[in-house]
């Protein structure tokens, strides 16, 4: 049972599903397990810290399956490019920024260009540099990401799940659903995956179906075995809900991340939210009293250490697999999913 897709055929992996390159949980085990269950590991490197990368790039590189690594475009630096590509990835992602200096050194390492973008005049700048795949990312997902609100893609899954036997039709909504199709007309023959609020295989069915080759998944991932996260934070992913996730900048500016502006994140509920909710220009007003703020309370036990990022798919976080069971179960419940499709 295998789902071929141009995605499959470039890398040579088996399932046309990626993890999502989380920056501090996407760590080598995880993105080996990931290429071992015939899916594309990302290794989640952010801005690049070389010691971190040097204790994970080793253990994904030693899986001997395809893999890759993300960087934060606005954040990376040519060193740690090039310390990546010692190792030899299959791919290099590049998300929030232009990655425009980096594309020639890693196509001519021999490595794919897949560059994430969140807009189409981000798609189109993807493509007028050579990407060799395109990741869609929609407004659902966990993290960062462009600024809009709720779409329907992880919504339906959970609802029909709710109802039964009762038919369900899609409601109306924005990002994943109606951004991929748009994106895989302008990308024509180059790949696009989708990636946001995708958390089951019936979404990955689901954006297939739409036109790519594939999705990269993130949250579901972020709640795996071998994922390089706190087990509270692993605990709120599978107790968690999607209607309690919220976009928002408030965090990163009390915790002075220098995230640009334009791509705000998407978290699980946090104090700082209720306390400074439609006040984030006072927050800003005095950054080093509110970084100071924000450390006091972490320290005090008043709030955690870190936000748990967390997509609107979570509602279908209900355990913590092994990664490569994971992808092999995704595989199937899609495989599934188009059949019953096919059948009407």
């Amino acid at each position: 049972m295998t789902l071929s897709t141009a995605f499959t055929a470039l890398f040579g992996v088996e399932h046309p599903i990626a993890l999502a390159p989380m920056g501090g949980s996407a760590g080598g085990e995880l993105a080996a397990a990931v290429s071992r269950g015939g899916g594309l590991g990302l290794l989640g490197a952010g801005g690049g810290d070389p010691d971190w990368l040097a204790r994970e790039l080793p253990i994904v590189a030693g899986a001997g399956r395809p893999w890759g690594v993300g960087f934060l475009t606005w954040a990376v630096g040519t060193a740690v490019n090039e310390q990546a590509l010692e190792y030899g990835p299959a791919a290099v992602m590049f998300s929030f920024g232009d990655p425009g200096p980096y594309v020639e050194r890693v196509c001519a390492a021999g490595a794919a260009v897949i560059v994430q973008v969140t807009d189409l005049d981000e798609a189109g700048q993807a493509l007028e540099l050579g990407a060799d795949v395109i990741v869609a990312q929609g407004t659902e997902s966990g993290g960062h990401g462009s600024r809009h609100g709720r779409s329907t893609l992880p919504f339906v899954p959970v609802v029909v799940d709710v109802a039964e036997d009762v038919p369900m039709l899609a409601a109306g909504g924005i990002a994943t659903l109606p951004f991929v199709p748009v994106v895989v007309d302008v990308a024509e023959d180059v790949p696009v995956l989708a990636a946001g609020g995708i958390a089951d295989g019936r979404g990955v069915a689901a954006v297939l179906a739409l036109g790519a080759a594939g999705a990269v998944i993130g949250t579901r991932f972020q709640a795996t075995a071998e994922a390089l996260v706190d087990p509270s934070t692993a605990k709120a992913l599978v107790d968690g809900r999607g209607q309690d996730t919220e976009r928002n900048r408030v965090l990163d500016i009390a915790r002075n991340s220098p995230w640009p502006s334009k791509y705000t994140a998407r978290t699980l509920g946090h104090p700082y939210l209720d306390l400074w909710r439609g006040r984030e220009e006072e927050l800003a007003a005095d950054p080093a009293a509110a970084r100071l703020a924000y450390r006091t309370d972490v320290e005090s036990g008043n709030v955690p250490a870190l936000p748990v990022w967390a997509g609107e798919g979570v509602d279908l976080v209900t355990d913590l697999p092994p990664a490569a069971d994971l992808v092999a179960t995704l595989a199937t419940e899609a495989w599934q999913a188009l059949g019953r499709a096919g059948r009407g």
